[in-house]
């Protein structure tokens, strides 16, 4: 007879760490949410994780089948292999003109990993770091996780929801700051920096002695002027990106770092004791999606297509202040005229609509509740449907 072991109701040995008593990642809640319906036979038009509905490259995926079939697939250095380091940074050369050395990439188990990386090796507990609102979430949970603090640097329409200068000096002289963190394209706005707004941002952490983490993941999907690095503007700048958003890998877990030369060994340390390496068959296949630019800047336009079809139809479903849209694959509406609930207003509409958004209580605590984030990064035909939908809502 097959005994049946339960742990419901019964009391744990010791109470639960204080480190773990974080927010949840609210999108995830909706994705659980709307996969739920969709199992029992709904169909829902998922406009709420931000992935691309592209597959990764076909580059990427016969690499990984060579990588299979030749490569034992066993760990890799700890920073990476040598081979994607290189082409990494080669990628600065290309992109943005910068001579980057090999020996400052390190490569990670998707962004999440490089944040948590970079926190543990320029933070203590107890730190303080800007991050501007509306912001990704995970970067206030993952500090708080390690006992540092995220300290809510807010931004408005005159500076297109991005940080300023006046306003993080303003912010550290109400309490030292240790560091900023932002990334342009942002999530979940989709503005970013132009003209010299990051090379100013980046001189004012040097006045103010801040570390500058630069969350980079949406560089690639940036549509009226390209995003500037902020390796350009500090050499002291710790730069994250990924292979999930331009690069149309999300699932495979993969993104990069480039850390100034005195990180790098703290870094490797960190990385050899917390996961020993990124994914192997990962590595290998991310060589290749640097050669897969024709198929990329192809997804590229369909997500423009996306946005501009969404901002010409979504105000006529009552969706009428939107958020610049400069890049990344977010429109961010304020519907403090629909709701003064967004996290209600969104699960009403995955019910009614079967269309599932995110509530803007994700990124902003504070004024989250008048907006709602769409992405717009499925099919013409899937972004067209959810139009039609919203505009036969009687939200």
């Amino acid at each position: 007879m097959t005994q049946s072991v339960s742990n419901k109701g019964e009391a744990l040995p010791r109470p639960l760490s204080t480190r773990g008593r974080i927010d949840p990642f609210i999108v995830m809640d909706v994705m659980r949410a709307a996969n739920e319906r969709e199992a029992r036979g709904a169909n829902i038009i998922h406009m709420e994780v931000g992935q691309p509905g592209t597959p990764a490259p076909a580059r990427v995926i016969e690499a990984a089948r060579k990588a299979l079939a030749s490569s034992k697939l066993g760990y890799t250095e700890a920073l990476g292999l040598p081979e994607l380091r290189a082409r990494i940074a080669q990628h600065y050369n290309t992109r943005y003109g910068l001579s980057v050395a090999p020996e400052r990439v390190v490569v990670t188990s998707g962004s999440s990993a490089a944040f948590l990386l970079a926190f543990l090796a320029i933070l203590d507990v107890g730190a303080r770091v800007a991050v501007p609102s509306p912001g990704y979430p995970c970067y206030r949970h993952i500090l708080s996780a390690l006992g540092a603090q995220a300290v809510t640097l807010e931004t408005g329409a005159s500076s297109r929801w991005m940080p300023v200068p006046d306003a993080l000096a303003k912010l550290n002289r109400g309490g030292a700051l240790d560091a900023l963190l932002l990334a342009s394209p942002a999530n979940p706005t989709g503005t970013m920096l132009t003209g010299n707004a990051l090379g100013e941002l980046a001189r004012a952490c040097e006045r103010l002695k801040l570390w500058f983490i630069s969350d980079e993941i949406y560089h690639g999907l940036d549509y009226e002027e390209p995003a500037q690095t902020a390796l350009a503007h500090s050499a002291s700048a710790i730069v994250i990106n990924s292979f999930s958003k331009y690069f149309s890998m999300t699932g495979w877990r993969i993104g990069w770092m480039v850390v100034p030369d005195a990180l790098v060994r703290t870094i490797e340390r960190l990385a050899q004791n917390l996961y020993i390496c990124a994914p192997a068959l990962s590595q290998y296949a991310a060589i290749a999606a640097f050669g897969a630019t024709d198929e990329l800047e192809a997804n590229k336009a369909l997500y423009r297509a996306n946005r501009d079809l969404l901002l010409n139809e979504l105000p006529k479903a009552g969706f009428t202040d939107i958020l610049p849209a400069d890049g990344a694959f977010y429109l961010y509406a304020d519907v403090r005229h629909l709701t003064n609930d967004s996290a209600g207003f969104a699960k009403r509409m995955l019910a009614e609509t079967g269309v599932a958004a995110t509530p803007g209580v994700d990124f902003d605590a504070g004024r989250g509740s008048h907006y709602v984030r769409f992405c717009y990064a499925g099919t013409p035909e899937r972004m067209a449907e959810a139009a039609r939908r919203l505009q036969a809502w009687p939200a």
